[in-house]
């Protein structure tokens, strides 16, 4: 049986970061161009919201696109592998993911988007990775792998679901569930809805101001990261911008949790959330957790946030 077929059978299948680096980076170079493409052509949103992606049912969407009066969309399709672009006058157009220098996928989508009438300008070059290549000219990332691939869309699918159902106990200011291409990450952010201090920035090739609009005010974020650096595996994180005092020794779950003194974050490793007898709560353990962490220790004013919030929590107090 292929990995692909197995992956049918299990829902939080493994994903071991070494089977699949060289795919990993490729499709992070993709998701980057077809992300700057949303970014190109939409309004600005608080917090870069207009430029993320979404976890569909056959792999990642763009979203709509507004384009003058009509409007279009790149989805990645990990079922058929597929590149597949629409627009709302019906044209259609797309190519297989396959193995392919990042140069070539870059030439091959705007030639598609240019037959639809659709000429889209967007800035070359990589962003929040060290040393980027420009796409134009990026010979070195081509590996594709759909077995891999489509591991790495079905564990999207899982922790989408997961995160969504998190997001639904919240009834303050919360992002949607959304692909940050920049990480890349699955993300999904609460705000306590007070202003926050002016973040710091130095995130790798990415404006300072930027960052400083994504932490404009106060929140409680956790995502699903695929892993790279100093974390060589995929894993669920958590953290709270500002940090407030006592987060990094707060009590979690599961036990397989940790505090990550590098990145400032708590950590569970994917292979904890897939092994358990019950991933689905594992993993709302764990965002429940690093969330009340995060709001207990600043004072969130949980009983105007939440549904349910517990009587104790109200006002901070």
């Amino acid at each position: 049986m292929t990995t692909t077929a197995a992956s049918h059978l299990e829902p939080w299948p493994s994903l071991p970061l070494e089977a699949w680096a060289e795919t990993y980076a490729t499709l992070h170079m993709w998701t980057q161009i077809a992300g700057k493409v949303r970014l190109a052509q939409s309004p600005w949103w608080n917090h870069s919201w207009h430029v993320t992606l979404y976890v569909t049912a056959r792999g990642l969407t763009t979203s709509p696109i507004p384009y003058g009066l009509r409007t279009f969309q790149i989805d990645f399709d990990f079922l058929a592998h597929r590149l597949v672009l629409q627009s709302s006058d019906g044209g259609t157009g797309g190519f297989a993911l396959e193995p392919q220098p990042v140069a070539t996928f870059y030439k091959r989508l705007l030639e598609e988007m240019e037959k639809l009438g659709l000429h889209v300008d967007i800035y070359g070059r990589p962003n929040e990775i060290v040393d980027p290549i420009r796409f134009d000219q990026d010979e070195t990332h081509r590996a594709y792998d759909p077995e891999y691939a489509n591991l790495f869309w079905r564990i999207l699918v899982q922790a989408d679901r997961i995160f969504k159902e998190f997001r639904a106990r919240f009834i303050g200011k919360c992002s949607p569930v959304h692909f940050f291409w920049g990480g890349p990450d699955l993300a999904v952010t609460r705000f306590s809805g007070r202003r926050a201090p002016e973040h710091p920035g130095g995130i790798p090739n990415l404006p300072d101001w930027i960052t400083r609009d994504a932490y404009s005010h106060e929140v409680s974020s956790c995502g699903f990261w695929p892993g790279g650096g100093p974390i060589p595996y995929a894993a669920f994180y958590s953290y709270a911008y500002p940090e407030p005092s006592g987060f990094s020794a707060a009590p979690v779950k599961p036990d397989a949790a940790f505090y990550n003194t590098d990145l400032h974050e708590f950590l569970l490793p994917y292979d904890a959330v897939r092994q358990a007898g019950s991933p689905d709560g594992t993993l709302l353990d764990f965002l429940q957790s690093t969330y009340e962490a995060a709001a207990n220790l600043a004072q969130w004013d949980r009983g105007s946030l939440e549904y349910n919030a517990p009587a104790s929590s109200r006002g901070g107090r």
